[in-house]
């Protein structure tokens, strides 16, 4: 199978399009290419029951942010203000850098 080439980058602002979670905002912690994924900040919460280990003498139930599919998020634009798609564009010192589709502002930082 092919995969899409990942424009979503870690740090960057994302808004969940579908889903349990969807309307949410948060920022991405890591962004799995291999698998399509991406693990956003205080999203897609679940809940793993732990035994008693070494490190932790108390087994439970922990909730952790699980991954969700890339193509269930969209990259928040700082000057529009508002889920936008990615384009590519070149500038002058054959550095690409990706542009919000809406306002034209550059997203790279």
């Amino acid at each position: 199978m092919l995969n899409k080439k990942i424009s979503i980058r870690k740090d960057d602002k994302v808004k969940i399009i579908v889903g349990k979670d969807k309307g949410k905002i948060g920022k991405v912690l890591s962004v799995n290419k291999k698998n399509n994924r991406v693990v956003v900040e205080n999203i897609n919460f679940v809940k793993r029951h732990t035994k008693p280990n070494p490190q932790s003498s108390q087994g439970g139930i922990v909730e952790k942010e699980a991954p969700i599919h890339w193509s269930n998020v969209m990259i928040m634009c700082d000057k529009c203000i508002t889920p936008t798609r990615i384009k590519m564009k070149l500038l002058e010192d054959n550095k690409k850098v990706r542009v919000c589709s809406k306002c034209n502002e550059v997203l790279d930082s």
